[in-house]
């Protein structure tokens, strides 16, 4: 198979963006630099993308604890309030002021207004008011219940999922393509039917959080609604895109979701400094148009996407996410689409980075449809065979054929 290169048709979308999404902010040093939000909001104006017809801009709001409260223990919300207050004095048992996820003041205010921007995002959707939205600054997915980790305090899509299902939502699919498995949104939602949690990503035998095998497969009453896809270090786009389109579409349907999550990490990028996978741009991308495809034909259209992981702060994030964006609008933003060179210049000047001329890598894509055939040999087909055996029975569906 090869990638789709068609224009999607003007989609009404909501995209969430305000320059206070820079105070979720770890200091200097830390991997995940805000820098990378403002970047990707600069390219993503720059090449016109705020300014589409039937595009708006969403205020971020920060989430109250009620909102919190949907995802989170009250022991655990409190204990972030009190180091956002008094770094000093973090919970470390709560993951707190570790090195992963230091303490600073205000951190209770900056997460929470990540999540507020979920939700934001989620109220659109729901108003009918918009199909699309994104909020490229959450997809904070290894935050728990009770406990913060990887560089998330409060899980915001989580958040998200809780707003849609209180508010009469039956199913919902949330689909996690970052490189690291996304063990806190699928802790949070293990027990509840309602909600099919599927992760594309690294193995857990190579990267952290050293969780998301394929036996990982829901809580009583839930069997079936956990979905992990385990790749290999160093698999790169055929694979990446085999593995995705051998499960994601097949269980998604299945479960027939009334609106899509997904969190779309990018550190997935061969040129990431913190995993070992081998992606491109333009297989992000590709992931992308196929979620918003899924949404069109099971929801109604109905698509809130994410950001998440994602360190090459300058050169990778910005673009990946601005194509993320094009997807979820027009689809008119694509790979080949020039870089503005002011953009380009302005990167160079603050960050010391020469970035390519274009939105993509340069790629062409293809992979071997799961139809043509399952090799035991090959490591990525053995890992998405597993996943398939675990799953695809529990939805009625034939790990072999469908």
């Amino acid at each position: 198979m090869i990638s789709s290169g068609l224009s999607l048709p003007v989609m009404p979308t909501c995209i969430v963006w305000d320059e206070s999404l820079l105070a979720y902010n770890f200091g200097q040093g830390h991997p995940m630099a805000p820098a990378r939000l403002e970047l990707t909001a600069r390219l993503a104006r720059e090449v016109g993308l705020f300014d589409v017809e039937g595009v708006r801009l969403e205020q971020p709001y920060v989430a109250a604890a009620a909102d919190l409260l949907t995802v989170h223990s009250y022991e655990y919300v409190s204990a972030v309030q009190a180091a956002s207050a008094d770094p000093a004095g973090s919970d470390q048992s709560m993951g707190l002021g570790t090195e992963d996820t230091p303490a600073f003041a205000g951190m209770h205010e900056a997460s929470a207004r990540l999540v507020g921007g979920s939700l934001a995002a989620a109220d659109a959707v729901l108003s009918g008011s918009v199909l699309h939205a994104v909020n490229f600054s959450g997809g904070m997915h290894h935050a728990g219940r009770a406990k913060a980790s990887g560089f998330c305090i409060y899980n915001d899509a989580a958040a998200a999922v809780a707003r849609l299902l209180a508010k009469g939502v039956q199913r919902v699919v949330y689909i996690d393509v970052d490189a690291h498995h996304g063990d806190g949104t699928q802790n949070i939602f293990w027990d509840d039917p309602r909600v099919m949690t599927i992760s594309l990503h690294e193995s857990g035998l190579t990267l952290f959080p050293g969780t998301g095998f394929a036996n990982e497969t829901g809580g009583k009453g839930a069997e079936g609604t956990a979905v992990n896809i385990a790749l290999p270090a160093r698999t790169s786009d055929a694979g990446w895109l085999r593995a995705f389109h051998a499960v994601v579409p097949q269980l998604t349907e299945a479960f027939a979701p009334e609106v899509i999550v997904s969190q779309h990490g990018c550190d997935s990028h061969t040129d990431d400094p913190l995993t070992s996978l081998r992606i491109s741009v333009e297989a992000q991308r590709q992931a992308a148009l196929t979620i918003s495809d899924l949404a069109g034909r099971l929801c109604e259209g109905r698509w809130i996407a994410t950001g998440g992981g994602g360190y090459n702060v300058a050169s990778v994030v910005p673009r990946s996410w601005a194509l993320l964006m094009s997807v979820a609008v027009n689809g008119k933003v694509r790979p080949a689409t020039p870089l503005p060179a002011a953009w380009r210049d302005y990167v160079l000047e603050k960050h010391g980075v020469r970035c390519g001329e274009t939105m993509g890598d340069g790629v062409d894509l293809w992979w071997r449809s799961w139809e043509v055939g399952y090799d035991p040999n090959d490591e990525i087909d053995r890992t998405v065979m597993s996943t398939r055996k675990e799953l695809f029975p529990l939805h009625g569906l034939d790990p072999w054929f469908d």
